[in-house]
């Protein structure tokens, strides 16, 4: 089959990759869309020793696995777990020990005609979300993660860094809590996407220091941490939804002066998210800027590491 192969920090385009045989507990899954990530431009810079084929948000059709999912279109949580480790047997099975990650963590990804994963792991898509839409299932359920670590209603102040793919995802959700919410980027193109559904936003220089209850980075550089570090009052949450390549240098006596509390946040609730795209409390279309076919892969990766671009897609069946 046809598949993007990322081995030593390089790209390419193979036709050679034998078709998967999906194990016991497993379905194999042809598919049709997948969308590139910041995750998938970190894993090229080197963010983790990843070989093989990359890809994690995606949709597909079940070609084998149970009769009621045959012919199906699915998505899939990205984690493989073992199910019987410390950590799957207190219900935080993303953290299993022994867990292979879609396209990140020694199990092939998405951007191949075909890919496996345990039954357990696949969510059949509503009728009424196009394909295309549902690809955006994985970042936005991460999301809403967000919401299972924090609490977030009306009387919080919630300051979001960042007007990126995921910036734009998370700032969507939690806009439907009711909080005194603020989003600041760089690109008043993309902060109109925001603006556009009643979403208060801002350049950097609208960051009240010290008054927000909940700081959300979700730039990946160092900019932004300091702009939501800033923007905390003493006793508040900074929440971290990127990924970093290189080190990040912080200032950890104020952390501790000011009593900070920082949580990491990344792989969230499928089912919720698809609930949202059901009932269109999230708009994702204006954040799919191109898409191309997959034998166009390395031109779509070219495409999705230059500067400001939202989602890109490709087309796979």
């Amino acid at each position: 089959m046809k598949g993007l192969w990322l081995e030593n920090n390089q790209l390419q385009l193979r036709n050679d990759i034998p078709t998967p045989e999906p194990p016991p507990g497993e379905a194999l899954v042809r598919v049709l869309r997948a969308g590139i990530c910041n995750t998938d431009l970190e894993l090229l810079r080197g963010y983790y020793p990843y070989s093989g084929i990359l890809g994690h948000e995606f949709v597909g059709v079940v070609e084998q696995g149970p009769e009621n999912l045959l012919n199906q279109r699915v998505v899939g949580e990205i984690n493989a777990v073992c199910g019987h480790c410390r950590f799957c047997l207190s219900q935080q099975s993303t953290h299993c020990e022994n867990r292979t990650v879609l396209g990140i963590v020694n199990r092939h990804g998405a951007f191949a005609e075909y890919l496996c994963l345990p039954i357990a792991n696949l969510h059949t898509v509503p009728d009424n979300v196009p394909t295309e839409v549902a690809t955006f299932t994985e970042p936005l359920a991460a999301a809403l993660e967000i919401q299972q670590q924090v609490e977030l209603g009306a009387n919080h102040r919630v300051v979001v860094v960042g007007d990126g793919k995921l910036g734009q995802l998370v700032a969507q959700t939690i806009a439907l809590t009711g909080c005194e919410l603020l989003v600041v980027g760089r690109h008043q193109d993309k902060l109109a996407n925001l603006e556009a559904r009643g979403i208060k936003t801002g350049l950097a220089t609208a960051v009240k220091d010290r008054y927000f209850d909940i700081s959300v980075e979700c730039t990946g550089n160092p900019e932004g941490f300091a702009i939501a570090r800033r923007a905390l009052r003493p006793r508040g949450t900074l929440v971290l939804k990127s990924t970093y390549a290189g080190n990040l240098s912080l200032d950890a006596s104020s952390l501790v002066v000011d009593e900070i509390t920082l949580i990491g946040s990344r792989c969230g609730p499928f089912a919720p998210a698809l609930q949202l795209l059901a009932t269109a409390q999230v708009d994702v279309q204006p954040l799919i800027q191109a898409r191309y076919q997959l034998s166009e892969g390395l031109a779509a990766f070219a495409h999705a590491q230059s500067r400001g671009v939202l989602k890109v897609l490709l087309e796979i069946g």
